[in-house]
């Protein structure tokens, strides 16, 4: 199908879904991949979104027609092609960015970057023109590069607003939650702890020392869990790897929508909620980090800062770091030479 007749589809799909005041319009770019699919589903069903926006340069008119038939409120748009990115982020309050190339066994973090970072690029140039004003979270990895990248975009286009930017890291937390409630015997609902730093590896700090309810391991058992946490998504990549491979979506489309969700519930106003996300940051050395945030209607509140961390804790901390800082340089970097290559095409 064409792109023609995907916007025919939509334009049929606005007569329908209801809109109120605390209502709003959600987007997600890479709808029809494996995160968002189920992330699509999921959103299709809150009740906080009148208008789900879905946008993929395939496959969009089958996972449009698919969720158009789900008897929820929320109404749905269709998209397909680069040429209609912009009709589908148009006036949207939030925008989803899980498109792009999922990590392979054996790939790299580096070699994901320079496959993603170019639909980075493309999506959020599209977010400046657009919707400048909308909260804007990314799920597409490496999310430690790939959110640096977005805000150098950002402030070439003179609209990045550190409030409105957000790595989503919200599948460490569902990730840790899960592990120490089988270690407790709790449900994982009742397991409050935050994780800090980045979205990869050692960048990811699990706060252990400040489970609620107290989690006591020695410090092998600790090591332990704490590096079944750092790699779970490698763990995730190995066991689909038996199958032809993949990574995380299921978890990820979870994780994405209880980000989403919160970020809905502060836009409303109502008892802004606290998440932890990757943004821009003052709190440690590195120019984005990962902390508690106070969501509100303008995106980032407040930022609760650092957590009480243990002595083991400091160290994974300060390895987390010096791993950030290069994480985020490769993103600025990136941008740099797109930039300075541009301006040479320009001249030629």
């Amino acid at each position: 199908m064409n792109s023609l007749k995907v916007r025919q589809i939509t334009r049929l799909a606005r007569n329908f879904g209801t809109t109120t005041k605390n209502n709003f319009k959600v987007a997600v770019v890479g709808a029809s991949g494996g995160i968002g699919q189920p992330l699509s589903l999921l959103l299709k069903r809150h009740e906080l979104v009148s208008k789900l926006s879905i946008y993929d340069v395939m496959r969009t008119p089958g996972v449009f027609t698919d969720l158009s038939h789900i008897d929820t409120k929320a109404s749905i748009e269709g998209f397909q092609c680069a040429e209609n990115l912009p009709a589908a982020l148009d006036e949207a309050q939030v925008v989803l960015l899980v498109g792009g190339v999922a990590r392979q066994p054996g790939m790299k973090r580096d070699d994901l970057f320079n496959k993603n970072a170019s639909v980075v690029e493309e999506v959020t140039t599209v977010v400046a023109a657009k919707c400048p004003k909308a909260l804007f979270a990314i799920v597409t990895n490496p999310v430690n590069s790939c959110v640096p990248l977005a805000a150098e975009i950002l402030k070439k286009k003179n609209v990045f607003d550190p409030k409105r930017l957000f790595g989503v890291t919200t599948l460490d937390l569902v990730r840790s939650r899960t592990f120490i409630s089988e270690i407790l015997k709790v449900a994982p609902s009742k397991v409050l702890m935050p994780v800090i730093g980045g979205h990869s590896g050692i960048t990811i700090v699990p706060v252990l020392s400040q489970c609620k309810p107290p989690l006591k391991l020695d410090k092998e058992k600790t090591k332990k869990l704490v590096e079944r946490i750092q790699h779970a998504g490698t763990e995730v990549v190995k066991a689909k790897d038996l199958d032809g491979g993949g990574s995380a979506t299921l978890s990820m489309a979870h994780s994405a929508a209880v980000f989403t969700d919160a970020l809905l519930k502060g836009l409303k106003g109502d008892c802004p909620p606290v998440k932890c996300s990757y943004v821009a940051s003052d709190v440690t050395e590195c120019a984005f980090f990962s902390t508690a945030l106070k969501l509100g209607k303008n995106g980032v509140e407040k930022n609760l800062g650092l957590p009480k961390l243990n002595e083991d804790e400091e160290k994974l901390f300060c390895a987390a770091v010096e791993q950030l800082k290069k994480d985020i340089q490769k993103g600025v970097d990136y941008f740099k030479k797109k930039n300075k290559d541009d301006k040479k095409g320009k001249k030629c």
